[in-house]
């Protein structure tokens, strides 16, 4: 299925982008079940220093922020170096910035160890270095390889905030922090070094999906198995509408994310549901997301254009949100973690194939960037602070709730406006 060593060291046996896929899956689950611990820290900070939950929230917008400013930049590395170098750095730099997060006594600190350098941080071992590895391996099992990859934000997010809120009922906040920071270190770097050290197929004589020759009948017959110019130019994608689209829809779907991310155990806690529940419901929503993530990323292969996917897990997620509304169990939470997080888990596999179906795989890294700033930039700032502000000025989370349903019903029906391209020439030489 893959190369002789001579080619690139690559040696026969598994097609190497399935290790670029376990790679990209497990740093995604450090990276993201680092990141969506966050929620269970939240009113262990404000009792202990007095901060409103907008005060706080403002960290989260700041790293997510950080995060998508940071994501340009690592795009357009990994269209041009072995992605295993970014992923070491953002683990060294994102470690940092939760270690230091232990040793906060005033909100500015907040801002800058967990809100810049842990937003730099991830960028660099985020969806967009990740999944932009992974799709440059891939064309025909695009979706079901980036879905698989994307599982690991969603078995991260089960497995980390559990613990994290464990760690910090235990041994306080603090130490939540610090011991989610050695993990993130640990893990980050090793599993870079080990899995992430290739580029593309290309450079090693091979062809997406492992096919080292042309295959009568498929997409390879007229796809030139020289590498693409070495700097692909993001430009055309720039000035496409079909990228601002994408642009608006997920920038207002993350913008709703983020909101009940951030503030869905404080508003259990808010209902009376206990502790354990709450802080469990972001593990559920987790755990819900990995078989969303796969399902959606199976469905992308399967059928005519990807969008309709997209409008499918905008939907559910809708749905998620009005049940939400009217929580008062453990049981209701539960049931809303499930269907959310299903829909939710269509974000991460949807954005990168969207963008290679459109634009190819050879600009996936910089156009990926460029996306999840604006994405993050408008909607993941934005989310936690109006859903932060609302509840200040309102003592509810009602209405935040309202406009995230608002917003990710009007999402549905707008993705839909996208228009399918041709894929075949667009992964031959597209730039």
């Amino acid at each position: 299925m893959v190369g002789k060593a001579d080619s690139g060291g690559i040696k026969s046996g598994l097609f190497w982008g399935w290790y670029v896929v376990l790679g990209a899956f497990l740093i995604l689950a450090i990276n993201y079940g680092a990141r969506y611990s966050f929620g269970v820290f939240v009113q262990p900070i404000a009792e202990q220093y007095r901060w409103s939950r907008s005060v706080i929230s403002a960290g989260m917008s700041i790293m997510v922020l950080a995060y998508g400013i940071g994501g340009i930049f690592a795009g357009r590395l990994v269209d041009r170096i072995a992605p295993r170098w970014i992923i070491t750095a953002g683990a060294v730099l994102m470690a940092a910035g939760l270690f230091l997060t232990a040793l906060i006594e005033e909100p500015w600190h907040f801002y800058v160890t967990y809100g810049l350098f842990g937003g730099l941080g991830a960028a660099c071992l985020g969806v967009v270095v990740c999944n932009s590895s992974v799709g440059k391996w891939f064309s025909r099992k695009r979706g079901l390889a980036i879905g698989i990859a994307s599982i690991g934000v969603g078995a991260g997010t089960m497995v980390t905030v559990p613990a994290a809120g464990y760690i910090a009922k235990v041994y306080g906040w603090q130490m939540g922090f610090a011991g989610i920071g050695l993990f993130v270190l640990i893990i980050g770097v090793g599993l870079s070094q080990w899995l992430m050290g290739k580029t593309k197929p290309e450079d090693y004589g091979l062809r997406p999906d492992g096919a080292a020759v042309a295959q009568s009948g498929n997409l390879y017959d007229s796809e030139p198995l020289k590498a693409p110019p070495e700097r692909p130019s993001i430009l055309p994608v720039l000035k496409d509408s079909q990228f601002w689209i994408m642009g608006v829809c997920y920038s207002l779907v993350v913008m709703a994310e983020m909101a009940a991310m951030v503030h869905q155990v404080a508003y259990a806690l808010d209902r009376q549901i206990d502790k354990v529940t709450a802080a469990s419901s972001l593990g559920i929503i987790g755990m819900a997301s990995i078989f969303g993530r796969f399902f959606f990323g199976w469905l992308c292969d399967r059928i005519r254009d990807a969008k309709y996917a997209a409008a499918l897990g905008f939907l559910v997620m809708a749905v998620g949100m009005a049940l939400l509304l009217y929580v008062t169990t453990a049981l209701s939470l539960i049931v809303y973690a499930l269907l959310f997080g299903f829909g939710y888990g269509s974000i991460t596999a949807l954005m990168p194939f969207l963008l290679a179906d459109r634009f190819g795989r050879h600009v996936l890294g910089s156009s990926y960037g460029m996306l999840v700033f604006f994405v993050m930039a408008l909607g993941g700032t934005s989310g936690p602070m109006i859903a932060g502000y609302i509840y200040d000025l309102t003592g509810s989370y009602r209405s935040a709730w309202l406009l995230n349903l608002a917003v990710l019903s009007i999402v549905t029906f707008l993705i839909l406006t996208l228009k399918k391209k041709e894929r075949g020439a667009l992964d031959g030489h597209h730039s």
